[in-house]
């Protein structure tokens, strides 16, 4: 791989960015290192894992997330990464070798796509159906493509079976202690670094009008976006190839693809992994689509114009996830 040592403000300032990407509970739990020599490494934080991820895999899906959204920052800076999957066979946490060439030209879309990063948001609202989705869907396909993971929209008639999955889920759940004191605490009153916001979780009557959701401790506030009397998005979703940790990854890097190729087309987004944590729910999805390795589903959808922007949810301090290491130059 052809090696160009870049700036560590350039770098900087890309990861910086790319830590916007979404993350399980916003865990966050990645790590780079970068070095002297013109290489940026990507680890998978084994200390920011939520405890009921215990193989590891959500972990996976917001690291390729994070890789991906890494990748679209350095594009609009001016520069291509060229990543090296899993260089090291001994170290499962070393998920990403990067390197980087000058990119021929920056575009506008390029430039967009790094703005998208900063005004995409987990909206947990209520949608209405996304304006000129015909339009829009083949465009979604081919952005995401086929080499990263498996993209299908499920159709209308199949959300009952959706809802059905999502509320098994719950009940599945619902005597799980360690399940539901692991939600409080990323849900908690914590300062500026990590969890989830108050600002961005719904009250009990907004949850009633979202049939697919994860369901989060409530939080009171003024009742919004009462307009939308029920969640009418599309339902996206995207399985895995094949069941690696490479395939998990690589998936997480089709997530962060779909919501950026949405925000930019002005839609409203929201992750969903929850029906996949558990078999039983997750056997549902899959018999509903036909897919063995369903991973994550996003719903997309348009939200009203006078909307207020919640503010962004907290990151990490970028010392914390980002630091840098000297190596022998050959």
């Amino acid at each position: 791989m052809t090696r160009t040592v870049l700036s560590r403000d350039i770098i900087t300032q890309a990861v910086h960015r790319a830590c916007r990407a979404p993350s399980i509970h916003n865990s966050q739990p990645w790590r780079f290192v970068g070095d002297n020599a013109g290489a940026l490494q990507l680890f998978v934080d084994r200390d920011r894992l939520v405890d009921t991820d215990s193989s590891g895999r959500q972990a996976l899906l917001s690291c390729g997330a994070v890789l991906d959204h890494f990748r679209v920052a350095l594009a609009a800076a001016g520069w291509v990464a060229n990543v090296d999957y899993y260089p090291n066979p001994n170290d499962h946490t070393h998920l990403a070798s990067i390197g980087f060439v000058p990119m021929e030209f920056v575009t506008d879309a390029h430039r967009r796509r790094a703005d998208a990063i900063l005004a995409r948001r987990t909206d947990r609202l209520p949608f209405e159906a996304p304006a000129d989705w015909e339009a829009f869907e083949p465009v979604l396909r081919q952005q995401v493509g086929d080499d990263l993971a498996l993209f299908d929209v499920l159709p209308n008639y199949a959300r009952p079976r959706l809802a059905e999955a999502s509320q098994l889920t719950e009940s599945l759940r619902l005597y799980d202690s360690s399940y539901h004191a692991e939600l409080a605490w990323w849900t908690g009153p914590f300062g500026s670094a990590d969890g989830i916001p108050h600002s961005s979780l719904v009250t009990a009557a907004e949850g009633d009008r979202v049939d697919i959701g994860r369901i989060f401790p409530v939080t009171h506030h003024r009742e919004r976006r009462s307009q939308v009397s029920e969640d009418r998005s599309k339902i996206v979703m995207l399985s895995a190839l094949d069941d690696s940790r490479l395939d998990i990854l690589t998936c997480g890097e089709a997530l962060s693809v779909t919501l950026l190729e949405a925000t930019m087309a002005g839609f409203a987004t929201c992750s969903l992994t929850h029906m996949t944590e558990v078999a039983a729910s997750r056997d549902i999805i899959s018999r509903l689509s036909g897919r063995a390795l369903p991973q994550v589903l996003i719903r997309i959808g348009s939200v009203p114009a006078a909307d207020d922007v919640e503010p962004p949810t907290p990151r990490r301090p970028l010392e914390d996830v980002l630091t840098w290491r000297a190596v022998p130059r050959p």
